[in-house]
C-alpha cells in the first residue's frame, strides 16, 4: 500500500543547461511512518513527457549514493512493481542510499528506440535513465553522485546493456532473473516475445530489422568486455515452485506454469553469461537459487542477496 509520499515535479533540460535544472515542490512531505518515500515526477525532453519515479530516501543525514531499480515488462504502470509487490521499504529502512524506481518503460527494453511506435509511442529510456534522471535526482536530493542500477526480468537484460552503453554511470549492476542476450535466435525470440507478443509493438522500431547491427550493439553477451571494472551481480531461480515464491492465490496457475518456464529460460541464460564473463576474466557474482519461479518472492530474495555486492560498490 502506498501512503505518506510527497509529490515532487522536476524539469530536466539538455546536458549543456544542467546547472539550471528547475524543480518545483508540489506537496510537502507528510509526517507519517512512510515520510521517507516520495513520488518525484521528472520531465524527459527526449520523450516529451513527465515520468513518475517512486523514491525511498536514505536513513540518516548527508549525501547518499543512488540505486536505480527497474521493474519488469509492465514498467510498474500496471501496478505491479518493487514498491507494491515487495517489502522493499522495510529492507532499505536502515540503509544510507536513495532508491529510485521509475514508473514506465513497459515493453520497451528500457532502450532508445530508433522510431516512434504506433502502439508503444516514443521510447528514449537509455537517455532518460543515464542522463536526464540522474541529473534531476542529483540536483534534488543532494546525492554523492555515485550510482548503481538493478532490474528484474525484462530489465534484467536492460540494466546490463545500460551499464555497457554508458560506462562510468553505474559502479554496480544487479540483474535478477533476466536474459543477457538480445541477438541470435534465442535472444531475438526473447525480446520480440516481450515487445511484440506482450506489448503489441514492433521491435523493428526499436533496433531495426532482425539483421540490423543495433541488435548486436545492445547484446550484453557480445559486449560483456565493457562491464570490466563494474561490480556485477547476476542471479536466477530454476523454475521449481517452492516456499520462495510469493504464492499469490490469483497468480498460482501463471506462476506455476508460465513462471516456471520463464525462470528455466533465465537460468540457462544466466549460466551462459557466467561462462562468457569467466572466459573474459571479468569478476562477477552469480547466484543460483535452488528453487523459484518467475515471481516477486524470488525477485525480492535476489535483490536482498545482491545488496552486499551493490551496496559495497557504492558505499551504501
Amino acid at each position: 500500500m502506498r501512503h505518506g509520499r510527497s509529490n515532487l515535479r522536476i524539469l530536466t533540460i539538455p546536458a549543456l543547461m544542467v546547472l539550471s535544472l528547475v524543480w518545483a515542490l508540489m506537496a510537502a512531505p507528510t509526517a507519517t511512518a512512510d515520510s521517507r518515500t516520495l513520488r518525484i515526477d521528472v520531465y524527459s525532453p527526449s520523450m516529451g513527457r513527465w515520468i513518475a519515479n517512486d523514491v525511498i530516501t536514505p536513513a540518516g543525514g548527508g549525501p547518499a549514493p543512488t540505486f536505480y531499480l527497474l521493474t519488469g515488462i509492465g514498467g510498474g504502470t500496471d501496478g505491479i512493481s518493487w514498491f507494491n509487490n515487495t517489502d522493499i521499504r522495510d529492507f532499505f529502512d536502515d540503509k544510507h542510499v536513495n532508491v529510485v524506481m521509475p514508473v514506465g518503460g513497459e515493453y520497451s527494453m528500457y532502450t532508445d528506440w530508433i522510431a516512434e511506435d504506433p502502439v508503444l509511442g516514443r521510447n528514449q529510456w537509455q537517455t532518460y535513465l543515464t542522463r536526464e534522471l540522474p541529473a534531476a535526482i542529483d540536483s534534488r536530493l543532494g546525492t554523492t553522485g555515485v550510482n548503481a542500477i538493478g532490474g528484474v526480468s525484462m530489465a534484467g537484460s536492460s540494466v546490463l546493456d545500460l551499464a555497457i552503453q554508458a560506462p562510468g554511470t553505474y559502479r554496480a549492476v544487479g540483474s535478477y532473473s533476466g536474459c543477457a542476450q538480445t541477438s541470435g535466435i534465442i535472444g531475438q525470440a526473447m525480446v520480440r516475445s516481450m515487445v511484440e507478443l506482450r506489448g503489441g509493438g514492433n521491435a523493428a522500431n526499436m533496433w531495426g530489422p532482425i539483421a540490423a547491427p543495433l541488435w548486436r550493439v545492445h547484446d550484453p553477451m557480445l559486449n560483456a568486455e565493457r562491464l570490466r571494472g563494474t561490480a556485477v551481480f547476476v542471479s536466477s531461480g530454476n523454475g521449481i515452485p517452492g516456499p520462495i515464491d510469493d504464492h499469490n492465490p490469483a497468480l498460482v496457475v501463471p506462476q506455476t506454469i508460465g513462471g516456471s518456464v520463464v525462470e528455466m529460460v533465465t537460468n540457462v541464460c544466466t549460466r551462459a553469461f557466467q561462462v562468457r564473463l569467466a572466459t573474459l576474466g571479468i569478476p562477477a557474482t552469480f547466484r543460483y537459487l535452488p528453487q523459484g519461479t518467475h515471481s516477486w518472492g524470488l525477485f525480492e530474495t535476489e535483490l536482498r542477496d545482491s545488496w552486499p555486492v551493490i551496496g559495497g560498490a557504492i558505499g551504501a
